[in-house]
């Protein structure tokens, strides 16, 4: 039994891509022979996976992506497979798994009305169409509960085709025993003395997970509060813009810019606050990862997850919609609290009371039944 899973492109830290993997590592384990067709691969393959690059040609990407749909449509003739599954939108999916916000509601109600006749937004448009509209047949497995509305609103579609997941977090982002050890030893290590603050900011897009906004509110502490912030950030994308920002606003010393890692588990216990004020996130995972961590969490409500903060009583949301100068006040009230320990142990305590860890499990559940149910 043979599963196709389809990604434009992989590389090791999207949370996204950590996702597929997952996913298809639980199917894996229900005796699944893994196919994983893409334009790029970076990075290890996991063991048994067999991953098959298609050479889509096309000066602008979504040009490119056509032309991997096509391919793709042209491999799976030759090779097919149980059910297909999809982490971008596009025609053909047996099953999608929903972490992108929707295109349509985005494009429609924030965007000038002349984007809708670029051929750029009529391709999105289609693929989006093709898995959420009334002709599809596609299994769609939610992450999130902020976009649904969105989707019903203009596609229409019913709970029939939609599957709610839990988050799906790693054990290993729960406060370990030893964490006032790591915590000491990380902060040894990056020469980080007692009086300094850090601040971790976690991401692939820069822009898109706030981090200018970040930045700014930074910029806008009092310079005796300031001086004692570091601010560390992780992620893949092109540092220029950032860095040209933290020159303009004057934080330069106060930031350092990491491609992404696999330790983030010791960020998260040598920071004192997540600081993740993001444009677009339909869940984002690294505010659960925070909170289990013990990591006080700053964040905003245009978050799927946002909700977990306000609900493990672990840090505070920034209300919709954002205003820069109420995240200039959270995180300035954020740093001189004394309830930094208190978030951190409802944090903890929060992860040992609910379900942050099963999605990728529950999805190869659903994928496994999606089979079952085409071969009826």
């Amino acid at each position: 039994m043979k599963l196709a899973f389809v990604l434009f492109k992989y590389f090791p830290y999207g949370g996204l891509q950590r996702d597929m993997v997952r996913m298809a590592a639980a199917c894996q384990k229900l005796g699944y022979e893994i196919h994983v067709y893409t334009l790029s691969w970076q990075g290890d393959v996991p063991a048994g996976f067999n991953v098959h690059l298609l050479p889509a040609r096309g000066l602008r990407n979504f040009v490119r992506y056509r032309d991997f749909i096509r391919l793709l449509q042209r491999a799976l003739a030759r090779h097919p497979v149980a059910a297909v599954v999809g982490f971008n939108r596009i025609s053909g999916l047996d099953v999608y798994y929903a972490a992108d916000p929707c295109f349509r509601q985005e494009h429609v109600e924030n965007k000038p009305w002349y984007v809708r006749f670029l051929g750029r937004y009529r391709f999105f448009m289609r693929q989006e169409e093709a898995v959420f509209g009334a002709a599809s047949q596609t299994l769609v497995l939610m992450i999130s509960s902020l976009q649904l509305p969105y989707f019903r609103k203009y596609y229409g579609i019913g709970d029939a085709r939609i599957r709610m997941l839990p988050p799906g977090i790693s054990r290993d982002r729960i406060a370990p025993a030893n964490k006032a050890e790591i915590r000491a030893g990380f902060r040894r290590e990056f020469g980080l003395t007692d009086d300094n603050i850090l601040l971790l900011s976690v991401g692939s897009g820069f822009s898109m997970k706030g981090f200018d906004r970040g930045l700014m509110a930074v910029a806008a502490l009092p310079v005796e509060l300031r001086a004692r912030v570091r601010v560390f950030v992780i992620g893949q994308d092109k540092p220029g813009p950032v860095r040209r920002l933290m020159q303009r606003l004057g934080v330069e010393e106060n930031v350092t810019l990491f491609p992404g890692r696999d330790d983030i588990p010791r960020f998260l216990q040598g920071a004192d606050l997540l600081l993740h004020p993001a444009r677009h996130e339909n869940a984002g995972m690294i505010i659960i990862e925070a909170i289990v961590a013990g990591l006080p969490v700053l964040t905003t409500a245009t978050c799927g997850y946002a909700f977990h903060v306000e609900r493990a009583l672990a840090g505070k949301v920034v209300a919709s919609p954002f205003r820069q100068a109420a995240l200039d006040a959270a995180l300035q009230e954020m740093l001189c609290s004394d309830e930094r320990q208190v978030w951190s142990d409802n944090g903890i305590a929060y992860s040992h009371s609910e379900d942050l860890y099963s999605l990728h499990e529950r999805a190869a559940g659903y994928i496994h039944q999606r089979v079952l149910e085409k071969q009826q």
